[in-house]
């Protein structure tokens, strides 16, 4: 077998390892679309704007759609595996690249940790009905070693890995949707849940926030560039399906759902249940019935799996980066000579994850309402940051090299619009912070701080980079050539 060390490839990721599919799987799972419809939806409807969640998942697709406009713009130009990192520095400059750095390995910690969170607890659940009772933290801390071992080794063997289980997801979903379609729902099939009158009910800021923190992850597409076949190609048609996939089977469920239990009927039902996230479950049992409700609670346990491989993937990948590059030990920036992983960036994500589920659960947090909530919703705070940097980014990229791209609207008025809305998103959740994550007291504030101490201490890393090496600094975010 030739190794990487006999091609003198030691330090480069596994090259044209990756397709559009495969690309398009690694980044689905990470927004984990069984743990979302399951999870997040039947909360954003309880306490955001109710049976006008479709519709809002409709305006956020759209959002991200105009966002990705720019995004694949400028993924033809650089292909770098520190993706929102490596667009911030080309576009912003190498100090705001190196606070892009630092809040993206926060927020995918963030984002993998918490996800381990709803792991271990529903793993504990689904076991404890078969009559293992183990804690949730022992359950985090096997699949905490599982995804360490996956992220070790190649990336292609996570991807058909990821692609059998999004798959399975996706269609133990589509059978209650299609049940619950066929059958007319509770009381016939309503569109009302598109309309004004829906989508501004309750409280649709909150709603709005829940429906972005369901794609977390589909923005991912970049990080794979190094890996994937032709990326100026690629990732482009990745990134495009993944929003387009997400959004619809979000929104297409979601309006079923509402359906499935009846517009007016739908939020006090919900208040009504001791757990609102069992309300996809009841829908399952009423429509279909209680074998496939088993199937979807297994599922759910796996789709939680998934989500936590993609996360880790993309952590391990931005330590890769920083030290390749410098900002962080160059001894992160080493692949494997064998599998060209990052496998380093990896074995440090393994051990940042088992010491913050240690520590929750030595304290006795609740898996759920501690970590999953407070580090998932510090992870969404930061991605979107990461996603406005890079709106503006794309802006000031094109504003320097027009003859780059020369669709105005590509290169300029739809990286403006989305960095805007984005920039309010981020208002809204910083000011939402302790009724999104549960968090009370200092930590409703401290919490979201986060996000900017990563950056205050990614700008530092950088302006100690340009001082000690001017040429390194230069290079931040330059695209890897052959």
């Amino acid at each position: 077998m030739t190794t990487a060390v006999e091609t003198g490839e030691v330090n480069r990721l596994r090259k044209n390892s990756l397709g559009v599919g495969a690309v398009t799987f690694l980044v689905v799972s990470a927004a984990a679309p069984l743990t979302a419809v399951a999870g997040g939806v039947p909360l954003s409807m309880m306490m955001g704007n109710g049976a006008g969640i479709p519709g809002t998942f409709l305006i956020v697709t759209a959002v991200l759609l105009i966002f990705a406009v720019g995004y694949v713009a400028m993924a033809r130009h650089v292909a770098n595996a520190g993706a929102f990192y490596a667009y911030t520095a080309k576009g912003l400059g190498g100090a705001l690249g190196g606070a892009a750095a630092l809040i993206a390995i926060l927020s995918y910690n963030a984002m993998q940790i918490g996800v381990f969170g709803m792991f271990g607890a529903a793993t504990a659940g689904l076991f404890a009905g078969w009559g293992i009772n183990l804690p949730w933290w022992v359950w985090c801390f096997i699949g905490v070693g599982l995804v360490g071992i996956l992220g070790y080794r190649r990336v292609d063997l996570s991807a058909k890995i990821l692609t059998v289980l999004v798959l399975l997801e996706y269609l133990v979903v589509l059978v209650v949707d299609l049940a619950i379609l066929f059958k007319g729902g509770d009381a016939g099939l309503s569109m009302a849940s598109f309309t004004p009158t829906q989508v501004l009910s309750g409280a649709p800021a909150i709603g709005l926030l829940f429906c972005f923190a369901a794609f977390i992850g589909v923005e991912a597409t970049t990080i794979y560039s190094e890996e994937a076949r032709e990326p100026h190609r690629t990732v482009p048609r990745a990134t495009y399906i993944s929003i387009l996939v997400i959004g619809l089977f979000y929104m297409f469920t979601s309006w079923l759902m509402v359906n499935g239990e009846g517009v007016d009927k739908l939020v006090p039902s919900l208040k009504a249940l001791s757990d609102p996230t069992t309300f996809l479950f009841g829908l399952s049992d009423r429509y279909v019935g209680s074998g496939l409700t088993q199937l979807m609670s297994i599922l759910f346990v796996s789709s939680l799996f998934a989500g936590v491989v993609a996360f880790h993937n993309g952590v391990a990948r931005y330590f890769y980066v920083a030290g390749r590059e410098k900002l962080l030990p160059e001894s992160l920036g080493v692949t494997h000579p064998l599998f060209k992983s990052p496998h380093v960036g990896s074995l440090i994500q393994t051990a940042l994850a088992f010491a913050v589920i240690a520590l929750f659960a030595a304290t006795g947090q609740d898996p759920v309402l501690a970590l999953f909530s407070w580090l998932t919703n510090v992870g969404t705070l930061g991605v979107i940051t990461l996603m406005a940097l890079t709106s503006f980014s794309v802006f000031a990229f094109f504003g320097r090299n027009p003859s780059l791209e020369g669709n105005v609207f590509k290169a300029k008025v739809a990286p403006i619009v989305a960095g805007l809305v984005l920039a309010y998103i981020i208002v809204q959740i910083v000011l939402n912070f302790g009724n999104l994550s549960g968090a009370s007291g200092t930590l409703s504030w401290f919490l979201p701080s986060l996000v900017l101490i990563a950056a205050v201490i990614g700008i530092a890393l950088a302006l100690s980079l340009k001082s000690k090496d001017p040429a390194a600094f230069a290079q931040l975010g330059n695209e890897v050539k052959d």
